[in-house]
């Protein structure tokens, strides 16, 4: 080591450094190799940019450096390989702030929605799907057909064993598929929620194919508006009874509504098995039971009006047993001894298999009367028996006995089917003796119309519009080749819940893919149009449950889904031509036999949430025909349903289904309805802003009965006005003058309220006063929808228009003028009238054992309920509770009187009536106690004040907000007790 390199420290100093001279030479070659290094560098330029104008480079100039030994940068470090190295193809953006949630995951999972069991593919099936696209082009051949009934009377089941037939598909031996329950809570409930249709393809009893169109419809009465909307596209009705329950509340509301809706009606006598297997039923006193069950469908079908009568001989009824896969008609049953004897009638046999016939074995001959005591009905005698003795062989022999028996009725079975459990292998058995579902076919098409035969009734039933058109006269004969005209009742939601498709029945003409349409709104008018949107139908399918069957056209006389038409539609809707049958009217909504009167308040966990929520309780709106969705005064969104259960369902879509969001719940609680029990104290009055118009009112009760008639649409305010006066002279004994000044009924045409002209034409000005008749009205039914009391509507309250004075300028009388004062000069007449709140009564069916009967009394008693009936069903064990409960009272009922009679006990209750709340609302004296329940008397006071509170009204109602000052003045000195009232 050169020691000269180191200074006296050890520091590295390195060589000396050379004299002047060189550092001359140094310089001079220095300014030499600098002069030729800046000429090089403008070279390598130019070259640099040639090459990047050409997209070439030279590899030669590439020089290979070692750069392995070079110093790094602590912040030029690279630890991780840069994006654009392991991506060369990703867009890179850059944000300056992260706008992204915390709850929000960077990278999001990929979510799969689907809500309800969907078949992959097309399933293979006994018919081709061709075959049924074929067979749609005749109507002829073609049968609509709803299945309705109580719960757990097993509609689904029955459904299941025609889909069973006809669908080659992977069953298990041991329980219901419930094909038809096609959404995942639906499974899991073991009830149905949506009424869902399937299409097959079947033959009758003379091998003739005809396509069979199936509305399998919900049997608790919650989901009663489905049954309304399969009614209304429906030709026919099954209702589908258990041979056990026999005619439950709910069996005989559906027998009612399907009278109303004009339909032909059939039964089936559904799990005939549990009158064998559980009551063990002797088969005299099977057969007394069956007849039993046949005679209250036909009472209840002759108050109704119902002009056939249900029997088999008829041909209208139909025993089956879902649960083990069979069923018969007596003339399917009679085909089949008639195959195994080969030698007589099977219709003319069919024809003596009922009733009160005998066989006189004797005289071989069939009579009225028994030959002795020991003579049995053929009913019982001819396929009762054999019915029970095929159970009780298969379910007691064993082995090649069984096999043997099995083979003499025409039954064959393997070896190793016979060492099946006794269930599956008594279900294949009897599957395999009473073969097909011929019989129940041949039912169908010989009592239920086909299209062609119904349409003339259907179209006077349900279309609003005139019938001289041509429309309507394509209608009527269910004309292909008419205009377009299609009736809308329900909306099915995708799988994933993101959109909806629109199901109907096209009345007239044929739909194509692509065909652009107007979509006619409930609210559509030929007046008003505004209730109309266009739109492309952009695919047709067959609804089949579980999967879909697309189509490119569809003829009159079918049901069918569309795509692309939703958007427009709430509720139900009328899809016609876009060019041309501007005349066409739409048909009429849909009315159910129910009333929603229970109601949720919701709100989102998340503030942020609050338009997702908005979006998914309009696709609630759509997906439920009874639900309708509001919001209060106070802000908060309402949800009215029909129960308990429905609501539970709605708020299970709300959040899993439709919105995907938590949301807060209230208190369920009961809508109410304002009324009056006297007439008004005082003839009540209001002026217009503008003092030149004066109104003159008083409110008194209706009669019982015409709200009722109202709402049934008995009367009709379109009708002309004699036609409405003949009708309250003759049933309400109305004199001829005020039958004749009816104006209208509110809040809307079927209003259980009515406005009478009853001013005196020598007083005032009738043709001033006709001006101003629609801005009247108009104030009436903004009135009547929301009542003083509560903002809650107002029923059963007749009001008559006294007098008026109206100015003489039209620019004085204008609706900015007349309608606030109307319904001002309403509210007074009705608070002078006595007001009442009314609140909604459920019609409770209990059933049960009889020892739970006394438990339900006192469940019961503690919800201000009692009880109208305790009867025992006939052939059972079992009592029949009817009850009325007030709606408020009956949250948590099932519940609690599951709890109090061991489960034993099972209801339903629906709404039955509206019933007055005892006790004055107006009633300051009450004082209301926090935590504590209030006395009988004060109930009114304390509904109202709490229903006020939510809506966020003031506690007490004055009239000083519908009276003129000068007005309150004069009717103080009048009537001193009217003080209270002026008070807030």
């Amino acid at each position: 080591m050169d020691e000269n390199l180191y200074d006296e420290f050890g520091n590295y100093i390195g060589p000396e450094l050379g004299d002047d001279n060189s550092d001359d030479d140094d310089e001079e070659l220095e300014e030499e190799w600098g002069d030729e290094k800046m000429d090089q560098e403008m070279e390598d330029d130019e070259d640099d940019v040639k090459q990047m104008d050409t997209g070439t480079f030279d590899d030669r100039d590439a020089v290979d450096v070692d750069n392995s030994q070079a110093i790094v940068l602590h912040e030029d470090k690279v630890y991780f390989p840069m994006s654009t190295d392991v991506y060369p193809e990703a867009e890179v953006l850059v944000e300056d702030e992260d706008t992204q949630p915390l709850e929000t995951p960077i990278i999001a999972p990929v979510k799969n929605k689907q809500f309800m069991h969907v078949e992959k593919t097309l399933p293979q099936t006994t018919f081709n799907f061709k075959y049924l696209a074929g067979l749609m082009d005749h109507p002829n051949l073609i049968r609509n057909v709803a299945l309705i009934g109580n719960l757990h009377h097993g509609k689904t089941s029955f459904m299941d064993l025609l889909v069973r037939e006809t669908h080659v598909l992977d069953w298990s031996q041991t329980k219901n598929e419930r094909y038809t329950d096609a959404r995942f809570d639906e499974q899991k409930r073991k009830i149905s929620i949506k009424a869902m249709p399937m299409s097959l393809v079947m033959q009758t009893l003379k091998g003739k194919s005809y396509l069979l169109n199936l509305m399998d419809t919900p049997g608790h009465v919650n989901f009663s508006d489905e049954q309304t909307a399969a009614l209304r596209i429906a030709d026919g009705a099954i209702v589908v009874i258990d041979a056990v329950e026999g005619v439950m509340a709910q069996t005989a509301r559906g027998l009612r509504h399907a009278v109303e809706e004009q339909l032909p009606i059939c039964v089936c006598l559904n799990k005939m098995d549990r009158l064998i297997l559980e009551l063990k039923l002797p088969p005299t006193d099977a057969y007394h039971k069956i007849h039993h069950t046949l005679e209250e469908v036909n009472t209840i079908l002759e108050k109704c009006g119902y002009g056939q009568k249900i029997s088999p001989e008829r041909g209208n009824v139909v025993f089956a047993s879902s649960t083990y896969g069979w069923l018969f008609t007596i003339e399917s049953f009679s085909k089949i001894y008639a195959d195994y004897h080969q030698n007589f009638d099977a219709k003319q046999f069919a024809k003596r298999l009922w009733g009160n016939v005998f066989l006189h074995k004797k005289k071989r001959v069939f009579r009225p009367k028994p030959e002795s005591s020991k003579n049995k009905r053929t009913f019982t005698e001819f396929i009762l028996e054999p019915l029970f003795k095929i159970h009780s062989y298969i379910l007691g022999s064993e082995g090649k006995q069984l096999k043997s028996m099995l083979q003499d009725v025409g039954v064959q079975v393997k070896n190793e089917e016979l060492l099946m459990d006794p269930k599956p292998l008594l279900k294949l058995c009897l599957t395999k003796f009473f073969g097909n579902a011929a019989g129940f076919v041949s039912m169908c098409v010989d009592q239920f119309p086909s299209p062609v035969e119904a349409a003339r009734s259907k179209v006077r039933h349900t279309y609003s519009g005139e019938l001289q058109i041509d429309a309507g006269r394509a209608m009527m004969t269910c004309d292909r080749k008419g205009p377009v005209m299609i009736n809308i009742v329900k909306l099915y939601s995708r799988t994933d819940g993101e959109k909806f498709d629109a199901y109907g029945r096209i009345l007239s003409g044929t739909v194509r893919v692509g065909t652009k349409v107007r979509v006619l709104g409930e609210n559509y008018s030929l007046e008003d149009e505004e209730d109309m949107a266009v739109a492309e139908i952009t695919k047709i399918w067959v609804f089949e449950s579980r999967y879909r069957v697309e189509v490119n056209r569809a003829t009159a006389g079918n049901w069918a889904l569309f795509e692309g038409i939703d958007l427009s539609i709430n509720k139900t809707a009328t899809v016609v031509d876009e060019k041309g049958n501007q005349d066409a009217c739409i048909f009429r909504p849909l009315r159910f036999n129910l009333v929603s009167c229970v109601k949720v308040a919701i709100e989102p966990i998340n503030p942020s949430e609050l338009p997702k929520m908005l979006d998914a309780l309009r696709k609630v709106n759509k997906s439920y025909p009874l639900v309708s969705t509001k919001v209060e005064d106070s802000g908060e969104h309402t949800i009215i349903g029909t129960g308990e259960l429905q609501l539970d369902c709605v708020l299970h879509d709300l959040r899993k289904m439709y919105g995907e969001l938590e949301i807060r719940v209230a208190d369920p609680v009961a809508t109410f309805c304002e009324t009056v029990i006297e007439t008004s104290s005082l003839k009540c009055f209001a002026e217009t802003p503008n003092k030149k118009n004066k109104l003159t009112m008083i409110a008194e009760p209706l009669e019982d009965g015409i709200a009722r008639d109202i709402e049934n649409e008995t009367v009709r305010i379109g009708w002309d006005d004699k036609r409405i006066a003949d009708f309250f002279q003759s049933k309400y004994n109305w004199d001829i003058l005020a039958a004749r000044s009816i104006w209208a009924f509110g809040p809307n045409s079927t209003g259980p309220n009515v406005l009478i002209d009853d001013t005196i034409a020598s007083e005032i000005d009738k043709t001033r006063l006709s001006t101003v008749k629609q801005s009247i009205v108009q104030g009436f039914q903004w009135g009547t929808r929301e009542g003083p009391l509560c903002n809650e509507p107002i029923r059963n309250v007749k009001f008559k228009l006294l007098d008026a004075a109206i100015a003489e300028e039209p620019m004085y009388r204008g609706g900015g003028q007349i309608i606030p004062t109307a319904r001002r000069v309403a509210y007074s007449a009705f608070l002078l009238a006595t007001p009442r709140l009314m609140e909604p009564n459920y019609f409770v069916e209990i059933q049960c054992p009889a020892d739970c009967v006394a438990a339900i009394y006192n469940v019961l008693a503690r919800r201000r309920g009692h009880v109208s009936a305790s009867l025992p069903k006939a052939g059972t064990p079992l009592y029949t509770v009817h009850a009325s409960i007030p709606v408020i009272d009956s949250f948590g009922f099932e519940t609690d009187l599951r709890s109090h009679t061991e489960g034993k006990a099972f209801c339903q209750s629906f709404f039955d009536h509206w019933d007055i709340v005892p006790g004055d609302p107006l009633d300051k004296s009450i004082i209301l106690k926090p935590l504590e329940p209030s006395p009988m008397e004060a109930l009114a006071r304390e509904f109202m004040v709490k229903t006020r509170r939510r809506k966020g009204l003031r506690e007490n109602v004055s009239i000083n907000r519908f009276f003129d000052d000068h007005m309150l003045l004069e009717l103080a000195k009048q009537d001193a007790d009217l003080q209270d009232y002026f008070q807030e």
